[in-house]
């Protein structure tokens, strides 16, 4: 199993930068990927950015956040960050880490998703 605590969220005005942070304990060693979705009321859950644990950090990122949100990692803190400028009101919601697993073997043998509480980032005009 892996556990996620998630910290970062907060009100900022637009134009402004947030971090947030998602560490990640238990059997590490079955992370796949990491990432941050958000998710806003009626709508459904959609992918902010990810990175790969397993394909050379490889990253991919929603269209409306390049350029403006830098998703990285540190290995030895098992934690993933989302470095987010230029917030924008529309980028108001929660904002969930995920830890897609490697599936396979006799440790790793989860295969549905790992998510965080979530975190809520409100952005004001």
């Amino acid at each position: 199993q892996v556990q996620l605590v998630e910290s970062g969220g907060d009100l900022v005005q637009a134009g402004g930068s947030l971090r947030l942070s998602c560490a990640a304990s238990g059997d590490t060693m079955c992370i796949a990927a990491m990432g941050w979705y958000r998710q806003v009321p009626g709508k459904e859950r959609e992918l902010v950015a990810s990175i790969s644990n397993t394909d050379g950090d490889s990253t991919e990122s929603l269209d409306s956040v390049k350029g403006r949100f830098t998703i990285s990692r540190d290995n030895a803190k098992n934690t993933v960050y989302l470095q987010m400028n230029n917030l924008k009101p529309e980028d108001t919601a929660v904002y969930y880490c995920n830890v897609r697993p490697t599936c396979g073997g006799y440790v790793c043998y989860r295969c549905s998703d790992y998510w965080g509480q979530g975190t809520q980032v409100t952005v004001s005009s």
